[in-house]
C-alpha cells in the first residue's frame, strides 16, 4: 500500500487542505513518520516542531484530504512504529520561502509569493550498514501582493546528518505550480530515494533526512 499511496502523491497535486493565507507571521514545523519493514505501511507527519513525535496515517491523511477536516490531521499522541528508521526533518525557519520584489527584502507588501513544505512521509530498508530511505513531501505556494499569474519553481536540498550532524548524503531538486491572480495557492509534492552507509557501531536511527528549500534563492527573504 505504501508504494502505491508514493506514487499517488507523485501523481496528482498535493492534499488541497483548508488553509489561511497570511503572508507573514506563518510558522509551520516538520514532519516524521514511521519505519516500515521491507517498506510496509507508512504513517504521514503533519506540521509539527521537529522534536515531536506526533503521527497521522496514510488512511486518516486520505480521509481528511476528501473531508477537508483539518482536525484529522491534529497531534495522535501516536510514536514511530519502528524508531530504527532515520526522520525527516524540516526546521521551522527552512519548510518556508518567500520571495519579494528585487530590493524590496522583507516589506510584506512586496511579497510576490511564498513556498511552504507542510506534509512529509518516510519508508526505509536496512540492508546490513546500507540504508535505503525512500521520502516524499508535499506544500503549497502562496501569492503575495505583488504576485504573478504563471509557473513557480522551488529549489529544495536534501541532506542526511549523522548523530553529530554532520553531513552523509545530499540530493537536490526542484519543485514546480502553477498560481494565478483568481487562485492563488498551488501545490506541489515530490517523491525521492536517498542511500547511505552506517558506520559500524552507529544506529541508523540517529541520522535525519533534512529538507529545505534553498535560501540563496534570488530575492529571497
Amino acid at each position: 500500500m505504501p508504494f502505491a499511496f508514493f506514487s499517488a502523491l507523485a501523481q496528482r497535486p498535493a492534499l488541497r487542505l483548508p488553509v489561511i493565507v497570511l503572508l507573514t507571521g506563518m510558522t509551520t514545523g516538520c514532519g516524521m513518520s514511521s519505519l516500515t519493514s521491507g517498506l510496509g505501511s507508512s504513517l504521514f507527519g503533519g506540521s509539527t516542531p521537529a522534536a515531536s513525535s506526533d503521527n497521522v496515517n496514510a488512511e486518516q491523511l486520505l480521509t481528511a484530504a476528501k473531508s477537508g477536516d483539518p482536525s484529522v490531521l491534529g497531534p495522535t499522541g501516536a510514536v514511530d512504529a519502528q524508531p530504527g528508521c532515520p526522520k525527516i526533518v524540516t526546521a521551522t525557519r527552512d519548510n518556508n520561502l518567500t520571495i519579494y520584489e528585487p530590493g524590496k527584502v522583507g516589506d510584506g507588501m512586496a511579497v510576490m509569493h511564498r513556498g511552504e513544505i507542510t506534509k512529509t512521509a518516510r519508508e526505509c530498508i536496512l540492508e546490513g550498514n546500507k540504508v535505503v530511505v525512500k521520502y516524499g513531501f508535499s506544500g503549497r505556494v502562496l501569492l503575495g501582493p505583488k504576485g504573478q499569474s504563471g509557473a513557480i519553481t522551488f529549489p529544495v536540498n536534501v541532506a542526511v546528518t549523522d548523530s553529530k550532524r554532520e553531513k552523509v548524503a545530499t540530493d537536490k531538486l526542484t519543485v514546480d505550480t502553477t498560481v494565478a491572480v483568481e487562485n492563488p495557492i498551488g501545490y506541489f509534492s515530490a517523491v525521492r530515494i536517498i542511500t547511505f552507509e552506517v558506520p559500524e557501531g552507529a544506529r541508523a536511527g540517529e541520522f535525519e533526512v533534512n529538507l529545505s528549500f534553498e535560501r540563496n534563492t534570488p530575492n529571497a527573504g
